[in-house]
């Protein structure tokens, strides 16, 4: 082979596997659009079962693939909508949801790929509806993936003799065999941080006569089960050490079912190769079964594999303060409603110290920690927002007295009032992050001082914000008062916080510069506030309080309503048309 040769061979394959993780990422993000929201739901809701927990989370994983399933999980975890006792089996259960994906790419559906790519092009093309795109793009990313092991395949096999050469390294007979073979996978996967990719370039070596037996695909599974921790572990940094806990676990439960496969080598692989004459087939059968040993391995000592992890991976800081929003609060709609309120007051003392963050790097030379943490604050925060948002979609669906439907659009409104917040703050982090490059961005101690006052205002709103959702108070209204009266003096503290920087800037005592980093702190904390009045004129309604007496009262399920006869369009476009001319 000459160097040309050499040249096209490895860009080929290399686009094949390209192909294949293209199509690989489209198909799974068309699953999860297809699946909806109600997957997340599950998820946070469903786990205190651990057979449930592992189902669901096979279904996550055959939907997004382990990698990124993990790293889902590992943020449900940051956000405390999930503890760590309820995460192992769906970590256990994504990895298992993996394997069965890669039984759907192992049967020989190359000759259809172009098929998928043109089919699914015309439906997200032509017909309307997200569900529908969404179909498309599995379609359009179906035939991707199959196109990409076909150009692999088909590269690769005028030269099988070739590369089988270098390939005998990979052979499970022996035990440095398979550990070579177990290493090369998993320095591919944590590269690609795609266990799917690895096992499907297996795949296509298989299919072009390189690899002629299962000893030499049976270490690039193993590997590759490992391998994929990567992503997780990547995705825990800087997060809550139950979040870090989870992914070190993903990593222990897949190196220990390592250990065990890889001495369980010639065992499984003489049994496993009869489950098929296609050495694809048994690669892909292989996969499976040794991610239900794993399941098998950790699914029955749960609670004390959590509890040795805990051990192993200690922390002086404690795990994040857990969601409120219990499943089995919601037969009881005021008690679910009180936990909505404890939900809220957990997401704005998320919110105040972000803000407290922020207000670090405009104060000082900023520290990636601190902007680390303060992304990852506000991924909790949209984490949560979905999480109530679903619940309060389950607690619809109960026999809800006319306050309590009134109340919860109440709550939801201030649950998005509050992600807007997080926004918000990290808005004011980025644009500390662009002040810090410009010296022109600098102001005099005394424009500083003042700002900072307002900044302390701020801060004081956040306060009685946090106050006003104990679920234990009485009178929301009445601290909804001081929200507004706080509000009022912020206002006036604002106006004059901007004409002094005006002034100073027309004075040419401030660079114009310095002016327009600071006219945009001034604008986000302005709308911050605007969304804090939001929350505390929602809190003064009369419908935004607890009935106590209510508390141990179940309902059921509401009927079915009926629903009203639709509107006919006729009536109401012709007031969308413009006035006719004179």
């Amino acid at each position: 082979m000459d160097g040309t040769q050499l040249f096209f061979l490895i860009f080929t394959v290399l686009g094949g596997l390209a192909l294949f993780i293209l199509g690989m990422g489209i198909m799974s993000d068309g699953l999860r659009v297809a699946a909806g929201a109600g997957l997340r739901t599950l998820l946070t809701m469903a786990t205190a079962n651990r057979f449930a927990g592992l189902a669901l989370g096979t279904l996550l994983g055959f939907l997004v693939h382990s990698s990124a399933a993990s790293v889902m999980l590992v943020g449900f975890l940051n956000a405390g909508l999930m503890s760590l006792v309820q995460a192992v089996t769906p970590m256990l259960g994504t990895n298992l949801g993996t394997s069965l994906s890669m039984q759907l790419v192992s049967f020989r559906l190359t000759d259809y790929c172009y098929a998928g790519i043109v089919v699914g092009l015309i439906i997200q093309m032509a017909l309307p509806g997200e569900r529908a795109k969404s179909l498309g793009r599995v379609l359009i990313g179906f035939g991707l993936l199959f196109l990409g092991m076909k150009t692999m395949s088909e590269a690769i096999a005028p030269h099988r003799d070739l590369l089988r050469q270098y390939l005998t390294v990979i052979d499970g007979h022996t035990l440095p065999g398979r550990l070579l073979g177990v290493g090369l996978a998993f320095g591919l996967t944590a590269v690609i941080q795609s266990s799917g990719a690895t096992i499907g370039m297996a795949f296509a070596l298989a299919d072009a006569g390189v690899f002629d037996s299962l000893w030499q695909t049976y270490p690039i599974v193993i590997g590759a089960q490992i391998g994929t921790c990567v992503t997780a572990l990547l995705g825990s940094i800087g997060t809550h050490i139950d979040a870090r806990r989870a992914a070190i676990g993903n990593l222990l439960t897949n190196t220990i079912n390592a250990v065990v496969s890889i001495g369980l080598g010639p065992v499984w692989v003489p049994l496993f190769a009869g489950t098929s004459a296609d050495l694809v087939r048994q690669t892909a059968n292989t996969h499976t079964l040794l991610m239900v040993q794993n399941c098998l391995i950790f699914t029955p000592i749960i609670y004390a594999y959590a509890g040795m992890l805990r051990r192993i991976v200690p922390s002086r800081t404690p795990p994040p303060e857990p969601s409120y929003l219990r499943p089995e609060l919601l037969d009881y709609p005021e008690q679910a409603i009180t936990a909505c309120l404890g939900e809220l007051r957990r997401v704005a003392r998320i919110c105040d110290k972000s803000l407290r963050l922020a207000g670090q790097t405009i104060l000082f030379a900023y520290t990636a920690k601190d902007v680390q943490a303060i992304r990852l604050n506000e991924q909790v925060i949209n984490q949560v927002k979905l999480a109530m948002k679903g619940y309060l979609a389950h607690l619809t669906r109960r026999q809800l007295s006319k306050r309590q439907a009134i109340l919860v659009q109440y709550l939801d409104r201030c649950m998005s009032d509050l992600e807007r917040i997080g926004d918000h703050v990290e808005a004011l982090c980025d644009t500390s992050l662009r002040r810090r490059k410009s010296l022109a961005g600098l102001v005099d101690r005394l424009s500083f001082s003042i700002f900072f006052q307002l900044y302390e205002s701020l801060l004081h709103l956040f306060k009685l914000l946090i106050q006003s959702f104990d679920p234990g108070g009485d009178h929301p209204a009445d601290i909804a008062d001081q929200i507004l009266l706080a509000r009022d003096d912020y206002v006036q503290a604002s106006s004059i916080t901007r004409n002094h920087f005006n002034e100073q800037v027309t004075r040419r005592a401030m660079t114009a510069v310095a002016g327009i980093f600071y006219g945009e702190y001034l604008a986000g904390l302005d709308r911050i506030v605007r969304h804090i009045r939001n929350i505390a004129l929602a809190e003064k309604q009369p419908q935004f309080w607890i009935k106590r007496s209510k508390l141990g009262k179940h309902v059921d399920l509401a009927p079915e309503p009926e629903h009203p006869p639709l509107v006919d369009p006729r009536d109401f476009l012709p007031r969308l048309q413009p006035d006719a001319p004179p």
